[in-house]
């Protein structure tokens, strides 16, 4: 998948996170991320965020930190 496509995919995660009223939005994002995208799309996100892109979410690249600890 397009990197673009990505980083557009988990911003949409972020932000429907970020309108909820409950919880660690962080631990959310991470959860559903771990629940519904493929190994290798979070691999992908892993690559995305260590490269420092700076069009993602901040609480989107804080749950890609989260996941790998936890993949």
């Amino acid at each position: 998948m397009s990197p673009d496509k990505l980083v557009y995919m988990v911003n949409q995660i972020a932000t429907f996170f970020e309108s909820q009223p409950r919880g660690d939005r962080v631990e959310c994002i991470a959860s559903h991320l771990n629940d519904y995208w493929e190994p290798g799309m979070r691999a992908q996100l892993l690559q995305i965020v260590e490269s420092g892109r700076g069009d993602l979410n901040p609480a989107a690249a804080a749950a890609a930190r989260r996941l790998r600890m936890t993949s």
